[in-house]
């Protein structure tokens, strides 16, 4: 794969959501948001195309991809026995889970001494600061001035403490009128992704534990894929946006 279609594989990933992962957040919205389930089910199918759109938007082709015009062989590792299949596939599953829990160790670690030299120095937290930066785009997406600091407060918490954080705190809100309908309607689209730090310690872990040669690859395209991925969700509600009704 071209550094590009490593980039779009990534940015799909962390622009859309696991069915178990879905069936949590629509617990945690039923009764609160009309239909949250269907409006779930919606952004998840937006989230796929949004993810290309933004990928190549970020990331354009600049190798030339081996399946281009043709499909290219196929190498698979032969196995001797059922038996060498099967301590293979454990050992792989074995790297995959190491590399995973060493990355979010890792890099939840960074965030925490991070978090902990912002509210020494200037006390504020990097949920914070992201906040003020999506505003505008909360904005953008059609989010009412009133509602704008909730849910780009949202957005930088989707960022920095995963999505589910972000919606508990969203059904908490909107059942307490501290956040309007519509504005509740767009950030449940909005926030439908693992764009969030954790998720980009997870596919580089995975990832790397699978193709240990890629690795420097998946360190180069990680960073601009959680970009992507941030700006394909926001896409999604800008869509919700748009098409809100009342």
């Amino acid at each position: 794969m071209t550094d590009s279609e490593l980039h779009a594989l990534m940015t799909a990933g962390l622009s859309t959501v696991a069915t178990n992962i879905l069936a949590l957040y629509v617990a945690y919205l039923t009764g609160v948001v009309e239909d949250a389930a269907g409006h779930l089910m919606a952004a998840s199918v937006l989230g796929a195309p949004a993810a290309l759109v933004a990928a190549k938007l970020v990331w354009p082709e600049d190798g030339r991809p081996e399946t281009m015009g043709h499909v290219p062989p196929v190498h698979t590792a032969g196995h001797s026995s059922a038996t060498d299949a099967v301590i293979n596939g454990a050992m792989d599953g074995v790297r995959l889970i190491v590399g995973i829990v060493a990355l979010l160790i890792a890099f939840l670690g960074l965030l925490a001494v991070a978090n902990s030299l912002l509210g020494w120095l200037a006390n504020v937290q990097l949920e914070t600061l992201l906040g003020y930066a999506f505003r505008p785009f909360a904005l953008m997406m059609g989010v009412p001035w009133d509602d704008a600091d909730k849910v780009a407060e949202l957005l930088g918490t989707r960022t920095i403490a995963t999505e589910v954080v972000s919606y508990n705190r969203l059904a908490a809100w909107t059942r307490d009128g501290l956040i309007g309908p519509r504005a509740a309607l767009i950030s449940v689209y909005a926030l439908c992704g693992f764009a969030h730090v954790a998720s980009v310690a997870i596919y580089i872990g995975g990832t790397a534990a699978l193709v240990p040669e890629r690795r420097k690859d998946l360190a180069k395209v990680a960073w601009r894929a959680l970009l992507a991925g941030t700006i394909a969700s926001m896409m999604t509600g800008a869509v919700a946006g748009v098409c809100y009704t009342g």
